[in-house]
């Protein structure tokens, strides 16, 4: 393979950042989009009385709610090297689009509160990267609030997740009296509340500041001091082979909010963090990220990312080769070939034709609804399947109508578009074919009314049916004489019967009063 082409994958980095709601996710994506130079200030998501938003949170509800609902990608150039950012969303209902989105990053950053520590969903979501064995760096936020003790938060690590801490840098202090960070992998303090490069003061030898400073004689540095000698003699010793297989987590501490500590983790991740490696297909096949041919999947579908015009935006993570405009490639699901003319890359909220995009990158093509998450596309004769994406069976039921008999061709239109994007499921009742949406919480059919009403001008009306038990059934062990209230009988998008049993209790009925009957949680 051409080494220009080799080159420029390896400069690619390309990750996730997740953490539990409200850890600072969002504001973290801000400042490195501020030193990538994508954008000239830093808005926090909860800054809605000025109308200064999270420049990676582009969907109304989520300005006016101030939570990230759906993965943002953003991009910039940094040091030489091109950053791929994929910011998800926090809350638990939308941990399915997260899950997917993990399916396509390199590596994680894990953003933790330093005065809540662990939470459950970091807990959840730490858990997919780990199956998938891809590095991971933890940032401690919120350093400029009275927090919990730093060795506490590193024991943690080890506790509850089951990986090895390595502190990159110290905090000296926290919250009223933090000073700066005592930054172990440089070797210098970073001073809190300057500026520029004043702000770093190189150590000596011994890892001691000058004597001309003034920190170096209080109290609180002697403390840092103690708590260092004692991480370097007793704790972790850097293993870059362990960080490469997400075994051990280099640690840095900082406030995304004040934008302190950031620029020092950037300049480490973008060092540490690995250029995109190869990937499994066809099942057992090993495919090479500067292979000359080709190949992405979709990780993601978007609808009315840009409001003005009503677009469809499906999101692919190159796998190997090189995107070039125009470039012919097959669907791999249905065999059909298709152009691919129009594709955007996405500068915070921004959009910009691809003009270069390799293995690694992530692009956004318009779909007139050719595709389907999960989708494989290839260029080239060699067929190139990638492993399939997971999928959450709903648990949250609602019954949904239009209000207006009269805009059906909107309510029909927003339904089928917003289900396409995969954070919510539709079924039909077998018998009547009223709408039934299926979702994993609450919030997502709070979010998909809001923008049934927003951008497709269709009120609707939704009556709960509560948590349901979805069962597959093969068509030929259906009677639809089996479904009764406690059992409702609906079909899929893709006309597949199964059942909505009320609990497990109706479901264990079911299957003494059918034995031979087979249910299944998926297709």
């Amino acid at each position: 393979m051409s080494k220009e082409l080799l080159d420029k994958v390896n400069k690619r980095r390309t990750f996730a950042i997740i953490s539990h709601p409200d850890a600072g996710k969002t504001t973290i994506t801000e400042q490195l989009l501020l030193f990538g130079g994508v954008i000239r200030s830093a808005g926090t998501v909860k800054a809605r009385k000025t109308g200064h938003y999270a420049t990676s949170d582009w969907m109304e509800i989520e300005k006016q709610r101030g939570i990230s609902v759906t993965s943002s990608v953003m991009q910039f150039e940094y040091q030489g090297k091109r950053i791929n950012i994929l910011d998800t969303p926090g809350h638990q209902d939308f941990s399915e689009d997260t899950y997917r989105t993990l399916m396509a990053v390199d590596s994680a950053v894990m953003v933790i509160d330093t005065a809540k520590g662990i939470e459950p969903q970091t807990k959840k979501l730490f858990k997919v990267v780990k199956q998938r064995g891809i590095p991971i760096f933890t940032f401690m936020n919120k350093l400029d609030r009275d927090g919990r003790p730093p060795l506490d938060l590193i024991a943690e690590l080890e506790d509850l997740l089951g990986i090895e801490g390595i502190a990159m840098n110290w905090p000296i202090g926290s919250g009223q009296t933090l000073k700066g960070l005592y930054d172990i992998a440089n070797n210098q303090v970073e001073f809190y509340h300057q500026d520029g490069q004043d702000r770093f003061v190189a150590l000596d030898e011994n890892g001691q500041l000058p004597d001309s400073e003034p920190l170096s004689s209080d109290p609180q540095f002697g403390e840092t001091l103690d708590e260092i000698t004692l991480i370097k003699e007793a704790g972790n010793k850097f293993d870059l082979a362990k960080i490469a297989k997400g075994e051990q987590t280099p640690v840095f501490f900082g406030s995304a909010l004040t934008n302190f500590g950031v620029e020092t983790f950037l300049k480490s991740f973008v060092n540490l963090a690995p250029a995109p490696e190869s990937h499994q297909v066809n099942g057992n096949e090993t495919l090479e990220p500067d292979d000359s041919e080709f190949s992405g999947f979709v990780f993601k579908i978007q609808a009315n990312m840009n409001p003005h015009h009503r677009d469809r935006i499906a999101f692919v993570r190159i796998g190997s080769g090189e995107f070039k405009k125009g470039l012919d490639v097959t669907l791999a699901r249905t065999d059909k070939p298709i152009r691919l003319n129009g594709a955007t890359e996405f500068m915070s909220s921004e959009r910009v034709q691809v003009s270069d995009a390799v293995a690694g990158d992530i692009v956004g093509l318009y779909d007139t609804g050719n595709f389907q998450i999960g989708d494989s596309i290839y260029a080239g004769k060699g067929k190139i399947v990638y492993p399939s994406l997971p999928e959450f069976t709903p648990e949250l039921f609602v019954r949904v109508t239009a209000k207006n008999v009269m805009k059906q061709k909107s309510f029909h239109k927003g339904m089928e578009q917003l289900v396409q994007e995969g954070a919510i499921q539709l079924y039909r009742n077998y018998q009547t074919d009223e709408y039934i949406l299926g979702a994993v919480g609450q919030l997502q059919f709070e979010v998909f009314k809001f923008r049934m009403k927003n951008e497709y001008n269709s009120d609707v009306e939704m009556t709960s049916i509560g948590h349901r038990v979805a069962r597959w059934i093969k068509p030929d062990q259906l009677d639809p004489a089996m479904a009764n209230s406690r059992n409702l009988l609906v079909k899929d998008r893709y006309d597949q019967p199964l059942f909505l049993f009320e609990n497990q209790f109706a479901e264990r009925f079911f299957k003494d009063k059918y034995p031979d009957v087979e249910l299944t949680e998926k297709l």
